[in-house]
């Protein structure tokens, strides 16, 4: 195999980020997109320059396609399961975005299908693509900050997201990326969880949700994450991170680095490591993480940056932060 035919379930705003970022991998084709509703469908289509014969308002019709290799799973976190296992049963490769779901057993049954059916199986963690939050995880493993002591995470967005994110609790829709974050860091499974979530407007979803973690090697690690940015400050992404270790500290914030524009509508802080499109040129760690995912099928090697099995472990850790919000309790996860 020298190309890779993906197709892609979902044409949400980050649906389209997947189709800028294959488009741009030169061994791949998108071979056929699919979305609910019509008008979406053709817009995306027309853009792209995707034929009418590979557009499906079903995922059901498109994965009865032979030609495809890989299948981006872009839906609402709530809707996830189903087309992952239909693709899976179908001989697909499957990336599914975060939130993997917010339903433990959906996703251990999403991992047995994939052992069942011998097919990669890949949480849109892309994170670990971006080459600040490796290069941290290379200098821990290198050894260069000694023994990890504690980690801190802090992820911040612009209070308008609130509107559209608030659908599902905070733990699964943004700190999600720190949950796997530190997961990946420490090396280890979580022991047990205090967390604190406030509830600025009276939301099911808490805008500020702080979280102690314990790992069962010892470190310890803290969360925060926020929808409280205002809008006009122009940031766009607010994050931090620090790794202590007993001879070294990495640490770097987003919000103080990087390209800021000024002028008379205000301050803009653009984000370029994430996904980004620049005269037809596509950058970030969403085109790394598909084009890693898209050579390894190629050569048939294990894609091992990244973790179904860590995502599960992200999904108890998540469940057990709500509980612990609930509860004001801390939780014991126990060994996994």
């Amino acid at each position: 195999m020298t190309t890779v035919n993906v197709g892609i379930i979902g044409l949400g705003s980050w649906g389209e980020c997947h189709v800028e970022a294959y488009r741009s991998l030169p061994n791949v084709r998108i071979a056929a997109i699919c979305d609910t509703r019509e008008e979406r469908l053709a817009e995306i289509g027309d853009r792209f320059g995707i034929e009418t014969r590979s557009r499906y308002t079903h995922y059901e019709e498109m994965l009865e396609r032979s030609d495809l290799d890989l299948v981006s799973v872009v839906t609402f976190e709530k809707d996830h399961l189903t087309p992952t296992l239909a693709a899976l049963a179908g001989c697909k490769h499957v990336l599914v975005e975060k939130p993997i779901t917010t339903r433990l057993k959906e996703a251990k049954e999403m991992y047995d299908a994939a052992v069942r059916h011998d097919r990669h199986l890949l949480p849109g963690h892309l994170l670990r693509f971006d080459p600040r939050y490796m290069d941290i995880h290379r200098s821990i493993r290198s050894g260069s900050l000694g023994k990890p002591v504690s980690m801190y995470f802090k992820r911040s967005r612009q209070r308008s997201l609130f509107d559209t994110y608030c659908r599902t609790n905070t733990v699964y829709e943004l700190t999600v990326h720190d949950l796997d974050l530190a997961i990946w860091y420490a090396d280890s499974p979580v022991k047990s969880v205090q967390a604190y979530g406030r509830h600025v407007s009276g939301s099911t979803a808490p805008e500020v949700l702080w979280v102690n973690l314990e790992f069962e090697n010892g470190i310890l690690a803290v969360l925060h994450s926020n929808w409280m940015t205002p809008d006009k400050a122009g940031i766009a992404i607010n994050d931090a991170v620090e790794v202590i270790g007993d001879t070294g500290i990495a640490h770097f914030e987003t919000a103080s680095g990087g390209l800021q524009v000024w002028n008379n509508s205000g301050r803009f802080n653009p984000d370029f490591h994430i996904h980004h499109t620049a005269d037809g040129i596509v950058y970030g760690a969403l085109r790394e993480q598909l084009q890693y995912i898209c050579n390894c099928i190629v050569q048939g090697t294990e894609p091992s940056l990244i973790s179904f099995t860590d995502a599960i472990r992200v999904i108890e850790a998540a469940d057990a932060i709500v509980l612990s919000c609930e509860t004001g309790q801390r939780i014991e996860l126990g060994c996994s």
